[in-house]
């Protein structure tokens, strides 16, 4: 009798999504092998405080750190994060292995009522924990009492939502909302011309370590589904390259910017035609003064690497980063970080 296959150990956060979103990835490697997963919670700095500001308390990192060191320390096989959360600057024992198709990038307006960002009142109270969300809400409407909320998915729509909330809306990402099944508290998806999403919103990112890697590529394709070459054939087929090419430009400009997850700053970029476009800002924290600009490029996803420091993807986001820079947006993020 053939002894059953070992699970697949995945580290991952303990929140809804973040389990909802492994759980996904996880079931998309093993399909069709008979192979069960394991999700193997991680607890990170960011969800044992759930009170003080991103910013505060580290900024950059403090939903990944905890996770890549159990893939580090041999405890789990590979790690998922949302791609937002990642930072920029890569370590060299990890390699970004998948990125799947991306979710909707948009954020979601949720407000009693189901009013949009047009109806709320003069005054509305309207929570977020991202600095980037609160400076575009203020540009929009200036008008609005933007609440600064921590939490998980239902701790914060409970703020504007529940029995007893005290905000008249919250805005999420809709990539999250959707994939935990909660989309129908969504009052309006708002658009980017309005509330441009964060660089990498809406995509995951799966991690393994570049050892792993090596013994993929070392290894006999046939292998079972054990070995190191059949995990880097399934993280291959569940890689998207017109997510990857869209979130290496996006985090090409972060990274250029010298800005974390926290920092007001937002990016998308997107695919059409033969071209890859993006656009991108930098703001006040106050929504007071904006640098944003767009730039393209001719790219095909059948000829052209989608990823690395010196892909068209990545030029691009670079490229954008130094027009803004020049252009004041370095002086926006010094004054938002002081």
């Amino acid at each position: 009798m053939t002894a059953p296959l070992p699970p697949l150990t995945i580290g991952t956060r303990a929140s809804q999504l973040a389990l909802t979103q492994s759980g996904q990835v996880g079931s998309a490697i093993v399909e069709g092998t008979g192979r069960e997963v394991e999700l193997v919670h991680v607890s990170t700095h960011g969800d044992r405080d759930r009170i003080s500001p991103l910013a505060q308390i580290g900024g950059t990192g403090v939903f990944v750190t905890a996770v890549r060191q159990a893939l580090l320390d041999g405890t789990v096989d590979v790690v998922v994060h949302s791609c937002k959360d990642l930072p920029t600057q890569p370590l060299e024992e990890i390699i970004l292995a998948s990125i799947p198709v991306r979710e909707d990038p948009r954020d979601a307006l949720c407000a009693r009522d189901g009013m949009t960002l047009e109806q709320l009142p003069a005054g509305a109270r309207v929570g977020t924990g991202s600095p980037r969300r609160a400076a575009q809400l203020l540009r929009a409407r200036p008008d609005l009492d933007v609440v600064g909320i921590r939490g998980n998915i239902e701790t914060r729509l409970a703020r504007a939502l529940g029995d007893e909330a005290d905000l008249d809306a919250v805005v999420l990402a809709a990539a999250g909302l959707q994939r935990v099944g909660r989309d129908a508290v969504i009052s309006e998806l708002m658009s980017v011309e309005i509330m441009l999403p964060a660089p990498a919103q809406g995509a995951l990112a799966v991690e393994i370590t570049t050892a792993a890697l090596h013994g993929a590529t070392a290894e006999a394709a046939e292998a079972a589904e054990t070995s190191p070459a059949w995990f880097a054939e399934r993280l291959a087929a569940i890689d998207d390259p017109a997510t990857r090419a869209a979130v290496t430009a996006e985090r090409a400009l972060l990274r250029t910017l010298e800005a974390g997850c926290s920092a007001p700053v937002a990016a998308y970029a997107e695919i059409a035609d033969g071209e890859l476009s993006l656009r991108a800002l930098a703001i006040r924290p106050d929504g007071s003064h904006v640098v944003e600009g767009t730039a393209r490029v001719g790219f095909d996803l059948a000829a052209d690497d989608a990823s690395g420091t010196a892909s068209i993807p990545f030029l691009l986001g670079s490229e954008l980063a130094a027009d803004l820079i020049e252009r004041g947006a370095g002086e926006i993020l010094a004054a938002a970080k002081a």
